[in-house]
């Protein structure tokens, strides 16, 4: 089946509050991946999607490339960062405890990888398919304390949604 994609832009009220962005986003994002099976156009689709709705400095993905690296996915945003080993900075870190990771000061994260001068926070959450992590979803801010519960709950559906579990 032919997958099927009417979206030319997002819709989302400038006057809502960030929960309801998300809920709009995630109904969105639904559409946008719709019956696409290709993970790495449902990545590259919601990456200019959150960035698009919340004007983060970058939001992106990083894809398992083996046991202990991690390879640059589709973003949008800056250049970053090409390979991130396993454990090491916030996405290594999340690949590790499997599980999001919420940094409010990317200055007072043990081994943060600077990857942009301009990143203040970031929030990382793992992609699982059945029950391995096979990415992470990296968004950084230049704002200091962006993320929360709010963005990490909307962002851990989200992941769900790109890999259709």
């Amino acid at each position: 089946m032919e997958s099927r994609n009417d979206m030319e832009e997002l819709k989302l009220s400038a006057t809502a509050d960030k929960t309801e962005r998300y809920r709009c986003l995630t109904e969105q994002v639904k559409s946008l991946v719709g019956d696409e099976k290709n993970i790495i156009a449902n990545m590259a689709n919601v990456s200019a999607a959150i960035r698009q709705a919340f004007g983060f400095l970058w939001a992106g993905f990083y894809l398992c490339d083996n046991d202990d690296e991690l390879v640059l996915g589709p973003f949008q945003g800056t250049v970053a960062c090409t390979r991130i080993k396993f454990g090491r900075g916030v996405c290594g870190t999340a690949w590790k405890l499997q599980r999001s990771v919420i940094v409010d000061d990317v200055d007072r994260f043990p081994g943060h990888i600077a990857c942009s001068s301009y990143s203040k926070s970031e929030i990382v959450v793992p992609v699982f398919k059945n029950g391995k992590v096979i990415a992470v979803l990296d968004i950084d801010s230049d704002r200091l304390n962006a993320f929360d519960t709010v963005d990490k709950t909307a962002l851990e559906n989200m992941v769900r949604i790109i890999v259709n579990e």
